[in-house]
């Protein structure tokens, strides 16, 4: 007997996109065909819906410890479960900043029972913990290291070139960099730093910021022959750059910078306000043409929540960050409806991409002996995003009021149904996501 039965859908699968039933038993995909549905305990009738692969959320901050007014790790995973999230990757920017192996047994443990999804933490860099990073990136739960050459505090800022290499070259797992060059924004910070209209953050970290620190790890990486993992890109000339270094590098690209441009300072102010910023169309355009050469390997939502009051501050006092997690799967598939990419690249970018990256252990695909992770949509239902649908405790979207068409009808994480028909369900049952290089 099986445990369930997913009947009637038309699945993902390595195939193709094909209508077939798939069949879950112990947590696992146990069978992919036409399956007698009185073998299975449950049945689910997906008639008419897509079965995905569990959508993997490869960049999330979820503010817990020491800023749990934002958000903390249930109600982070709460949203993400609403969106159809499978599993996400959380980041070092805490209070305190996870980097050594107790912030990271810390984690785990507020972790347990408390979140929706699977997950997993990343080990922030420091100069005081780059000798032991190939230690650091091996315990239970971390899903690999991560690099801030610009936009943060204390510690986490790794801005010279002698100590983004002593990061490099301990450990073997990929790294994931946010490059923004830290001379050059605290050079241009005069531009907004007496105040200035929120639009003027685009020119502030203007595209030489995020160029110019791409640049410099791509070479920095490519000299100790470390493999990093550029995330969020912005720009034009960044996308003509990373072909170059594909043997090291792979690329994220956010729903927010292929959906919104400049535009949006004027209709939101201070909640279009993110690192790296929102920028004029022609980047947009150029994000697109990634996507279509192959350039871009996965799409993270660089979830980042502040409270309304918060961004309320008048600008450049105001924090850097949206929600996007629970938004980054109707997003996108508004996208597949609209013919901007495929239903396959979406699975590639959400679901088999971040798996490549990471080396997930037995995720990201439909297929026998897998985790029986899936994100269930209805490719026809037309909703509205709203304020109110969004789970974190900030409680806002930059897409509030946006009509989308693809809607998450269902998420499943290894075999329990975590939601459905936009409701949570049963208890929380997340556990640490595996990874090959650390089993």
């Amino acid at each position: 007997m099986y445990d369930m039965i997913l009947k009637g859908g038309t699945c993902a699968t390595l195939a193709g996109i094909v209508k077939t039933d798939v069949a879950i038993k112990d947590g696992k995909i146990a069978e992919i065909g036409d399956i007698d549905p009185s073998k299975a305990e449950q049945v689910m009738d997906v008639t008419g819906l897509h079965v995905l692969p569990g959508v993997i959320d490869s960049q999330v901050h979820f503010r817990e410890p020491g800023l749990e007014h934002k958000e903390d790790l249930a109600t982070g995973t709460a949203g993400a479960a609403l969106g159809g999230v499978t599993a996400v990757f959380e980041m070092p920017n805490t209070k305190p900043s996870t980097i050594t192996a107790k912030d990271m047994a810390d984690k785990c443990r507020r972790a347990k029972n408390r979140v929706w999804t699977d997950i997993a933490f990343f080990i922030g860099a420091a100069a005081e913990n780059a000798e032991n990073l190939h230690i650091l990136e091996r315990e239970q739960g971390v899903s690999g290291v991560k690099i801030f050459m610009g936009s943060s505090t204390g510690s986490l800022l790794v801005k010279d070139d002698a100590t983004l290499a002593s990061v490099l070259s301990n450990g073997t797992r990929r790294v994931a960099v946010h490059c923004e060059d830290e001379d050059r924004l605290e050079e241009r910070f005069a531009l907004v730093k007496d105040g200035a209209p929120v639009r003027m953050h685009a020119v502030w970290r203007d595209e030489q910021t995020a160029f110019l620190a791409t640049q410099r790890i791509l070479r920095i990486a490519k000299g100790v022959k470390r493999r990093i993992h550029v995330l969020h890109v912005t720009t034009a000339e960044e996308m003509e750059l990373l072909p170059q270094y594909k043997d090291i590098a792979t690329v994220e690209v956010t729903p927010q910078h292929l959906t919104l441009n400049d535009e949006a300072y004027e209709t939101l102010g201070t909640k279009a306000q993110m690192n790296p910023p929102i920028r004029a169309q022609r980047h947009v355009d150029a994000l697109w043409n990634a996507i279509n050469q192959g350039v871009v390997d996965c799409i993270g939502s660089d979830h980042a929540p502040h409270t309304l009051e918060e961004k309320a501050a008048e600008y450049p006092k105001s924090p850097s960050g949206m929600t996007g997690v629970q938004t980054l799967v109707p997003i996108m598939l508004n996208h597949v409806n609209n013919g901007k990419l495929t239903l396959e690249r979406f699975v590639d970018l959400t679901s088999a991409g971040p798996c490549r990256i990471y080396n997930v252990a037995a995720k990201g695909r439909i297929a026998k002996g897998y985790d029986a992770d899936f994100t269930i949509v209805d490719m026809k239902a037309e909703r509205t995003i709203t304020d109110n649908w969004i789970a974190s405790r900030c409680g806002w979207t930059p897409y509030d009021g946006m009509k989308v068409k693809g809607w998450p009808i269902s998420t499943i994480v290894r075999g329990n149904v975590v939601m459905h028909d936009d409701q949570l369900i049963g208890d929380p049952v997340g556990e640490a996501v595996r990874f090959a290089e650390c089993l």
